[in-house]
């Protein structure tokens, strides 16, 4: 009965495990504990996909990200408060090292409180940029909903989001309109190539301080497409940091609201699901990649020959040393976890997974292609010829996507120069018969006149020779 019960225990505690690659543990930062039951619904969302939430106020003193110096929890969502700080804390310092050590957080923002110096302070250590003045909004007056913001025009009424990029994946993706009431806009540094903006605001919106009692917007902090309302950024530990500009999107009111647009079209708001989708993708349960088995082989050996059967043969798995213009494979196999289980991983079709076989430059860069397939995973193969150098190489993949998590391995080898004995002949060089003819012929004529020297006599006459006496 004892393997029974254990047995009915592991069952159990295998339903009840978050989705999430890397922990369940998520830690909610609200000030005030009445507006808790506004996000209700996202609190419920969360927990059927098995995360144990735990609710704290900025203002507790026995906080603690990091315990002993181990994450305390795994995730975290930041609501924006009313006071002017975090804390002591959720300091810029702490958060980052939070991040640091495999840490996700969600911070949202809101329009309706000022933006503490806190979270601003966070945002210019990662190249985000807010509106200087903390109090700006998002409106649009071509994109907006009718029924709420018939007047101040900062609800604004936003399709889901489309590709970043062709060999970027969408894991935001669908149909349907997201309400993005009273967003603060954010700017992305162009220089990070670890931001991504997950969702952008429409070429009509603008960015402007509604207490600035102003007809006209002379200069505002961020027009257009400029204005990034989702941003997220991955770390090169494949942390996720997300940033959502409305923290009111999240509220129950907008999960399934009805809009109407400019248009007069009316429709049902997918907040719901695109909160999921956020969630999902910053707490690590979508666009995971592991690596699996990591080999790297000789692909052909001549049999029988001297100077290989002690360095590498076929068959042998990640031999330590190779020897010039050998011809090598080199396979890698990579799994994606999509929320519930490791499966193959989906490659966009303009985009290539490539090998670089280096010696502080690449020699060599290669695609590698998929040769086979399980449940789980794809192996993906290629085969080369070392170059005609000698010296430390290593083969290093390094796939770095944005909202996928990055691949870098890396695996050193040693490339020999030939051996003595491994040189080809020279018979077996057909650019050298001349030559060796050459040589051959000069012998042959040389030993046909030292024969023909020495077995040529002189003829002499009988009677002519000396007489004696």
């Amino acid at each position: 009965m004892r393997w029974l019960s254990s047995f009915l225990f592991l069952i159990l505690a295998t339903s009840i495990h978050a989705l999430s690659s890397t922990g369940s543990r998520l830690l909610v930062i609200i000030e005030e504990a009445s507006e808790k039951q506004k996000y209700s619904q996202f609190w419920g969302d969360l927990e059927e996909r098995g995360y144990k939430l735990t609710f704290e106020s900025p203002k507790n003193e026995k906080l603690a990200l990091l315990r002993h110096g181990e994450l305390a929890y795994d995730h975290v969502i930041l609501l924006p408060p009313k006071s002017k700080g975090l804390g002591p804390s959720l300091t810029p310092k702490i958060l980052l090292e939070f991040i640091q050590k495999n840490g996700n957080i969600l911070l949202a923002l809101s329009g309706d409180s000022p933006t503490p110096s806190a979270i601003s302070s966070l945002l210019l250590e990662l190249d985000i940029h807010l509106p200087p003045d903390r109090t700006s909004l998002v409106v649009d007056h071509f994109n907006y909903d009718t029924i709420s913001a018939g007047e101040k025009h900062d609800v604004l009424l936003l399709p889901r989001p489309s590709n970043l990029r062709p060999d970027v994946r969408n894991f935001f993706s669908g149909d349907g309109v997201i309400a993005f009431p009273r967003a603060v806009a954010q700017e992305l540094g162009a220089s990070s190539p670890l931001l991504a903006p997950v969702l952008k605001a429409k070429n009509t919106a603008y960015s402007y301080n509604p207490k600035d009692e102003v007809d006209a917007v002379e200069d505002p902090f961020a027009i257009g497409e400029q204005i990034s309302l989702v941003s997220a950024l991955q770390a090169r530990n494949s942390a996720r940091f997300t940033v959502l500009g409305s923290v009111e999107a999240l509220e129950n009111t907008w999960f399934a609201a009805s809009v109407k647009g400019v248009q007069g079209e009316k429709t049902k708001t997918v907040n719901r699901d695109f909160a999921r989708q956020l969630s999902q993708w910053t707490f690590m349960e979508t666009g995971v990649l592991k690596v699996g088995r990591v080999e790297h082989y000789l692909n052909s050996i001549t049999p029988k020959s001297a100077g290989n059967d002690n360095v590498t043969q076929l068959g042998f798995l990640n031999p330590p040393i190779y020897r010039v213009k050998n011809d090598v494979t080199f396979t890698i196999e990579l799994s994606e976890y999509t929320t519930t289980h490791l499966a193959p991983p989906t490659l966009p079709s303009t985009d290539a997974l490539q090998l670089e076989f280096s010696m502080l430059s690449p020699f060599h860069r290669l695609s590698l292609h998929p040769i086979s397939s399980t449940p789980n995973s794809t192996l993906f193969s290629t085969t080369f010829t070392l170059p005609d150098q000698h010296g430390i190489f290593s083969f290093r993949v390094n796939y770095k996507r944005p909202f996928v998590t990055n691949v870098d391995v890396k695996k050193e080898v040693t490339v020999r120069h030939f051996a003595h004995d491994e040189y080809p002949r020279s018979w077996k060089i057909s650019g050298g018969w001349v030559w060796i003819a050459g040589i051959w012929i000069t012998v042959g004529g040389w030993i046909a006149f030292v024969a023909l020297w020495l077995w040529s006599e002189p003829a002499y006459e009988k009677g002519k020779g000396k007489k004696m006496q």
